[in-house]
């Protein structure tokens, strides 16, 4: 039977070390997702990442601003910085890199594993 979402949070609001890892996830994420600063320590300009990208500077703007963004969006905009993203699943007995190119979207032929039996899988 699957549990309801109220009984898996009271859980980890009820364990002080589960909901400080949790606070530092929320944290580290948060960081990753400062583009405005990326794109600082990237010595680039929002013109410089709109004409990469081949939208306005106001466009370029409200994406560093956006609380959730598209996975392309995010890949256009590491892209126009020189970047390549990288998405990873990460699991107890793996780690999963999921690729998502300009080309391509997430997919099963796009997975490989790594430190995992998986990858005799999908190699």
């Amino acid at each position: 039977m699957a549990k309801k979402f109220k009984d898996l949070s009271a859980a980890i609001k009820a364990d002080p070390v589960r909901r400080e890892r949790i606070t530092q996830q929320k944290r580290a994420i948060e960081t990753a997702l400062d583009l405005g600063r990326l794109r600082e320590d990237r010595s680039a300009t929002q013109r410089d990442i709109a004409a990469r990208m081949e939208v306005s500077q106001a466009n370029v703007s409200r994406i560093e601003h956006e609380d959730d963004i598209y996975l392309s969006t995010l890949r256009g905009y590491v892209e126009a910085l020189g970047g390549r993203l990288v998405l990873q699943a990460v699991f107890a007995d793996a780690t999963i890199e999921i690729g998502c190119t300009a080309t391509t979207q997430p997919s099963l032929a796009a997975i490989s594993a790594v430190d995992s039996p998986l990858a005799a899988m999908v190699d």
